[in-house]
């Protein structure tokens, strides 16, 4: 099987080389407005904001970066097939502007915008962000009443284009290879994620590192798992280091990238040169807790109806039973983005196909 990654150097207000309903899912973490490493970034797209900044008026602010991104939810909207899913990973920005403190709800806003383009909010998950502070509180410290929460999550929102979900024809291989454990539905398909943990986050210069604000490669894998079959393609408006290609790569989905900064699409070829390794650890994690989870059931008693066709292990549903594991072999760079080749995973630490050919 092969993958294929584009990226696109440009701004994504106007996406104009991906065609109407070209992609079938949307993985992206904008800019936070009101967040102020990203004021400059806003002032570029708009010099307005930073007027409206300098005069203190941070409602005003808040409403022209927003505008900002509006035309690119408008290009979501086109590029995306009917029933196709996006993903805006968001958080909220809390700040003071002229003596008084507030917060700004980004995902509120975003979650208007999307309303108003047509797209069927679908229910939103929560993950906790992990935080290097020791002080946990703002204002006023141990005395009441005048300390603030401290914004310690993010929002994943989640949004179908359209009422309808995509159609598949009954028994569509695509689909039922890309199936997950019964155990891992259980656990992604939770509103909260506790869970989320490792990054592949590799930047070989500390300005890239400070400028990507990247989330943690679980995020972008997990959605594009829950949210796509083998031979979607998968588009991130806001590329930045390229998280999303690399788990559309590890998760066997074509993808593209858009991105204004050129220097961190050279640099994105410094990380894909771990995902073979990388892709292999993953499958590998996945498979051992799925092992983990069997043996423990059985040493409680449960019997597991069904085993993997392709693999010599049980599993819950009957849904299950065609899994298919692909890990990256190679990563080719292509004259505008990768080319990925996968393979079918035969043998990881005792786990074997159980059509696989002798060696």
């Amino acid at each position: 099987m092969e993958t294929h990654h584009r990226v696109i150097t440009g701004d994504s207000r106007s996406l104009t080389t991906i065609d109407d309903d070209a992609v079938e899912l949307v993985v992206t973490s904008p800019p936070y407005p009101m967040i102020e490493m990203w004021d400059d970034l806003f002032a570029e797209l708009d010099p307005e904001v930073a007027d409206r900044l300098a005069e203190g008026d941070g409602r005003a602010a808040f409403d022209r970066m927003h505008d900002a991104l509006d035309p690119v939810w408008k290009e979501v909207r086109r590029v995306l097939v009917d029933g196709g899913i996006a993903c805006i990973n968001v958080g909220d920005a809390t700040r003071k502007i002229d003596g008084s403190f507030r917060v700004f709800q980004n995902h509120s806003r975003i979650i208007s915008a999307f309303e108003s383009l047509g797209f069927e909010p679908l229910p939103e998950v929560l993950w906790r962000k992990p935080t290097n502070s020791g002080a946990k509180f703002m204002g006023s410290g141990m005395l009441p009443p005048n300390a603030y929460v401290t914004l310690e999550h993010e929002y994943i929102l989640v949004f179908r284009n359209g009422k309808d979900r995509r159609q598949f024809e009954p028994g569509a291989k695509q689909r039922y290879d890309a199936a997950y454990f019964w155990e891992e539905r259980n656990r992604w398909f939770s509103d909260v994620w506790a869970d989320i943990r490792g990054e592949l986050q590799t930047l070989s210069r500390d300005e890239l590192r400070e400028r990507s604000a990247a989330y943690p490669f679980e995020i972008p894998y997990r959605l594009i798992n829950m949210y796509s079959v083998y031979g979607d393609t998968v588009l991130d408006p806001f590329w930045g280091t390229g998280t999303t290609s690399l788990a559309a790569m590890v998760a066997g989905r074509n993808s593209v990238g858009s991105e204004r900064d050129p220097e961190f699409v050279r640099v994105f070829e410094e990380r894909t040169e771990r995902v073979p390794t990388y892709s292999q650890e993953v499958t590998k994690r996945r498979l051992a807790d799925h092992l983990a989870f069997v043996s423990q059931q059985q040493a409680e008693g449960e019997e597991f109806g069904y085993t993997a066709d392709h693999y010599d292990f049980p599993v819950t549903t009957k849904q299950e039973t065609s899994i298919q594991f692909y890990t990256v072999a190679d990563v080719q760079q292509t004259a505008d983005g990768y080319r990925a080749v996968h393979e079918p995973v035969e043998r990881i630490d005792g786990v074997e196909r159980s059509d696989a050919p002798d060696s």
